[in-house]
């Protein structure tokens, strides 16, 4: 299987978003015969991420046996340009990725987003709306939760000169100063405004930054249709997913988008 994968083509591209900063992207075209020509699969990775990563790179194969995927970095992160603001400019990025997903031919369009990145996905999808489907994964419900150690370390990376120096300089994430204003729509309220695009939430009960009340409150909060999976022993966003998982989230995608 490795060795399938690692042989799928990779195409660069450099995006623009509507405020100006450039997000480094890849196109990876459908691959195999059971894959649509019409679908494309917008992955957008948690934070301190980037597409570049194994991990990324290996979802961004899997889900291409079932459409076209287009990965990106999104602002702040990797070779992307600007400051991230860890879930609320982000929207733009993913706008950007959906509208290259456009040009490049696809009719259909899927997110799937992974932690920071499924809080992103839900905003845009409700806000920016245009999609057709949308997966979280491992997303949170609110925003400021500290109620876990990793989460209280994320904030401190946020919100210490000391955290942001060593974001940038460990995982090449540059972090935006200070406090939003105005505070964005949590994810809990923005998913009551994604139908009739049909939500799927999957979230381990494994996971070590948000505990289950997170996808049990996004669920609670969503429109038909949707979909809750929680998974058993599953722990947090992209590094902890596995190949039959990501290929569970490209079949659900495929099957609500006929």
């Amino acid at each position: 299987m490795s060795h399938v994968l690692s042989l799928a083509p990779v195409f660069p591209a450099m995006l623009r978003t509507e405020d100006g900063v450039r997000i480094d992207a890849a196109h990876v075209p459908p691959a195999g015969g059971e894959a649509r020509a019409d679908l494309g699969i917008v992955v957008a990775h948690g934070f301190t991420g980037s597409w570049r990563e194994r991990t990324a790179r290996r979802i961004a194969h899997v889900l291409s046996r079932y459409g076209g995927v287009v990965a990106f970095d999104f602002r702040g992160h990797g070779r992307s340009g600007g400051l991230t603001t860890v879930g609320d400019l982000e929207i733009l990025d993913v706008e950007a990725a959906v509208r290259h997903a456009r040009v490049v031919g696809y009719s259909r369009i899927a997110v799937v987003g992974f932690s920071m990145g499924a809080a992103v996905a839900v905003r845009h999808a409700a806000l920016r709306r245009g999609v057709d489907a949308v997966a979280a994964v491992s997303g949170p419900a609110r925003w400021y939760y500290r109620g876990t150690r990793p989460m209280r370390q994320v904030h401190w990376a946020i919100e210490r000169p000391v955290g942001r120096l060593a974001a940038r300089v460990a995982k090449r994430t540059r972090i935006a100063r200070g406090p939003w204003d105005p505070v964005p729509m949590p994810p809990h309220e923005a998913v009551r405004l994604i139908a009739p695009a049909p939500l799927l939430i999957v979230h381990g009960d494994a996971d070590a930054f948000f505990p289950l009340d997170h996808p049990y409150q996004l669920f609670e909060g969503a429109r038909e249709p949707k979909e809750l999976w929680i998974e058993p022993g599953y722990g947090h966003a992209e590094a902890a997913a596995t190949p039959e998982l990501i290929r569970r989230i490209g079949m659900w995608i495929g099957s609500n988008l006929l």
